[in-house]
C-alpha cells in the first residue's frame, strides 16, 4: 500500500488505550500497519510523543484544542482517528488550517448505552449500590431501599436517535408510557406509542428523564437550573450521553434540597482529566464532583456506557477503516476535516 506521504507502510500511535481495549486494537491493526498503544492520554503534555507518526488514534477525553493540535502538526502528524462519536474535544477549524484529516466513528452499537443506561435508572431506582455496600457489611435490612414499579409511569427521551430508540424500546417493554423530544420524529418510536411533547411538558410528566443528544452549543446545560426546578421532585434523571448536557452545580443545589429519587451519570463536564484514571490517592480537587458523589441517590460511574466487547470491537473496527481509507486516498461520511491535497 502507498500512503499520501509516499511510504509503503506507517506505524499509527493510540493514545488514551485501556487494557481491555489493547488486544482488540492489536488484532484489528496487525494485518495491515504496526500500532503503538499507550494508556496515557492526548494533551498538549503528551502530544510530543507523536512526533514522527502520521497518522494517530484518540480517545474521547483527548485534549485537541489548537495548542494540541500546532504540536501534532509539527512533529509530523497528518491524520487524527478518534475512537468516539462525539468530537465536542476537537478544534476542528484549527485542524483544517493545519491540513490535519480528522475522522471519528460515525455509529456503534445502540445498544450497549441503552442498556447502561437503564441499569443507572434501575440502580437508583433500587438502591442496588447502597444493597450491595450493605450486604457486604452482613446488613441485611431492607429500610430505605423501596424502589417503585416502572411499569405505567413515564419516561422522557431526549433525543431518540440511535441510542435513544433502543432506549425507547426497552421503556416500551417495561409497560412505560412514552415522551420524546427532538428535531425531528423517529418514526419508530411513534410506532411504539411515543408522543413527541416540548421539553417543558416531557420535563414536568416524566417520572424519568434520559438524556440521547450530542453536545453541541445549543445544547450545552439543556438540563439547567430552571430545567431541573420544572422536573418532579421524585424523578429520576439518567445522564449517558455528555457531561455538558447537565449543569452540575444546578443539579447539586437541587440535590441538598432533598429533590429527585435518583441521578444515574456515566458522564461529568469536566471529566477530562479524571475519568479512566487512578486518582484513589489523590486529593480530590473537584468540589462539585466531590459533593456529587455523597448523596446516597447518585450514582455516578466513568464514561463507560458505550464499553462493552461488541461496541469496543466496532469501534476499533471503524477506526482502523478510517485510517486506512486516510492512507489510500479515500473518504468516508466519518471524516470530519478532509485530507489536504498531497503536494
Amino acid at each position: 500500500m502507498r500512503t499520501p506521504n509516499g511510504s509503503d507502510t506507517v506505524e499509527i500511535l493510540a493514545f488514551g488505550v485501556q487494557a481491555d481495549e489493547r488486544p482488540l486494537i492489536e488484532r484489528a491493526f496487525a494485518p495491515h500497519h504496526d500500532i503503538r498503544c499507550v494508556d496515557v492520554f492526548l494533551t498538549e503534555d503528551t502530544a510530543p510523543i507523536a512526533a514522527g507518526h502520521e497518522a494517530i488514534s484518540t480517545s474521547v477525553n483527548a485534549s485537541l484544542d489548537a495548542g494540541v493540535l500546532r504540536i501534532l502538526a509539527a512533529g509530523g502528524t497528518r491524520m487524527i482517528a478518534q475512537r468516539s462519536t462525539g468530537f465536542n474535544n476537537i478544534d476542528l477549524e484549527v485542524a483544517e488550517r493545519l491540513g490535519l484529516t480528522v475522522a471519528r466513528v460515525s455509529s456503534y452499537s445502540p445498544y450497549s448505552v441503552a442498556e447502561f443506561a437503564w441499569t443507572l435508572a434501575m440502580a437508583v431506582n433500587r438502591r442496588i449500590v447502597r444493597a450491595g455496600n450493605r450486604t457486604r457489611d452482613f446488613d441485611f435490612r431492607l429500610d430505605g431501599l423501596m424502589g417503585r414499579d416502572l411499569r405505567g409511569r413515564t419516561v422522557g427521551v431526549l433525543g431518540t436517535g440511535k441510542i435513544g430508540e433502543a432506549f425507547t424500546r426497552i421503556g416500551h417493554g417495561f409497560g412505560m408510557r412514552l415522551l420524546g423530544w427532538d428535531v425531528a420524529e423517529n418514526p419508530a418510536c411513534v410506532e411504539l406509542g411515543m408522543e413527541y411533547v416540548d421539553k417543558e411538558r416531557l420535563l414536568a410528566e416524566s417520572d424519568l428523564v434520559s438524556l440521547h443528544v450530542p453536545l453541541l452549543p445549543a445544547t450545552r446545560h439543556l438540563i439547567d437550573a430552571a430545567a431541573l426546578r420544572a422536573m418532579k421532585d421524585d424523578a429520576i434523571l439518567v445522564n449517558s450521553s455528555r457531561g455538558g448536557l447537565v449543569d452540575t452545580e444546578a443539579l447539586v443545589a437541587e440535590l441538598r434540597k432533598g429533590r429527585f429519587t435518583g441521578v444515574g451519570l456515566d458522564v461529568y463536564e469536566a471529566e477530562a482529566g479524571l475519568f479512566f484514571l487512578d486518582k484513589s490517592l489523590h486529593a480530590v480537587e473537584d468540589d462539585t464532583l466531590a459533593r456529587l458523589v455523597t448523596f446516597p441517590n447518585v450514582v455516578v460511574t466513568s464514561h463507560q456506557a458505550y464499553y462493552t466487547e461488541d461496541a469496543v470491537t466496532q469501534i476499533v473496527d471503524t477506526t482502523l477503516h478510517n485510517v486506512l481509507d486516510y492512507l489510500a486516498g479515500r473518504r468516508s461520511e466519518n471524516v470530519l476535516v478532509p485530507a489536504a491535497p498531497v503536494s
